[in-house]
């Protein structure tokens, strides 16, 4: 699967990438019920690692031939 996200790119908060997961509200959501990709939480920032980012989306990945 071709990556979504950089790799080797820090994600946070606002950047216009992440609104492909979901807004701001669906992401802290998932972060209060531990579900969702994995983040480091540095104060109130919070952070994605690209890398972390396209893990996740490979794992949620759907193929409905393999049904």
């Amino acid at each position: 699967m071709p990556d979504i996200f950089e790799n080797d790119r820090n994600y946070v908060l606002g950047d216009p990438e992440l609104e492909i997961l979901g807004d701001r509200q669906k992401l802290a959501r998932w972060r209060h019920i531990n579900v969702g990709p994995p983040y480091y939480k540095l104060g109130r920032k919070v952070i994605y690692r690209g890398s972390d980012l396209n893990a996740w989306a490979a794992k949620h990945r759907k193929d409905p031939s393999a049904l």
